[in-house]
């Protein structure tokens, strides 16, 4: 579970305070499909950044799984990062020198998976995507939305609990964008939160609910249903 209270952000501009975020409170449960909405420069993405531990906020508590992330160090910071918390972005930052497989692998090479280890846990993720076939490519060998599967695939190769997405289907086409999407849903339908920052009405309405930002604060709450 993550709970925030009070949370805001601010940045130095000019020699004066300017609010990404401003006392922001969420809970967000176990298992969720979460929206969040808003202009750009609304503070979607300085959110999405703090509650995946990429960024710490200026004041407020951010509690995560009953711990206070302002009280813990790097190294634990590092650690929620790379077992807790997957990443997926709108580009969709391969490395061009490495296969499909090789993308995917990178975080358990990190983590000092052992090798047979890895093998095995990259075919399986790979599959579960379904680029099984797909794995000796590398990334200009691949459609966009294949790529976009090789990013959730290596993002979920650690079996994190939350996938933080940030415009996953900005960068593809309509049909791949679907596919993407439906993937998504299946792994949120298995128990992974899912927190997914859009500017698409379409996706948001799949979430369960829906925060709407504007100049850093949460100003609705709505059920994916009653997205326009």
């Amino acid at each position: 579970m993550i709970e925030l209270q009070g949370i805001s952000r601010t940045f130095e501009v000019g020699g004066r305070p300017v609010y990404a975020l401003a006392d922001v409170d969420e809970t967000i449960e176990d298992g969720e499909h979460l929206a969040i909405m808003g202009p750009s420069g609304s503070g979607k993405s300085t959110l999405l950044n703090i509650l995946g531990c990429l960024d710490r906020p200026t004041r407020g508590s951010y509690r995560f799984d009953g711990r206070e992330v302002g009280d813990m160090q790097e190294e634990d910071l590092t650690q929620i990062r790379r077992h807790q918390i997957g990443f997926v972005f709108q580009f969709f930052h391969l490395i061009p020198r490495l296969t499909a497989a090789g993308n995917v692998e990178l975080p358990l090479l990190f983590d000092g998976t052992p090798r047979t280890d890895r093998r095995k846990l990259v075919a399986d993720v790979l599959a579960s995507v379904g680029l099984a076939e797909r794995s000796k490519h590398r990334p200009d060998q691949l459609s966009g939305g294949e790529m976009q599967r090789v990013a959730i695939a290596r993002a979920t190769v650690t079996r994190p609990k939350i996938l933080l997405a940030d415009e996953p289907t900005g960068n593809l086409d309509r049909r791949s964008g679907k596919a993407i999407l439906d993937l998504l849903d299946d792994m949120n339908g298995r128990g992974l939160t899912l927190i997914v920052v859009t500017h698409d009405p379409s996706v948001a309405r799949r979430a369960h609910r829906v925060i709407v930002m504007r100049d850093g604060r949460v100003a609705e709450r709505l059920g994916g249903a009653g997205i326009a």
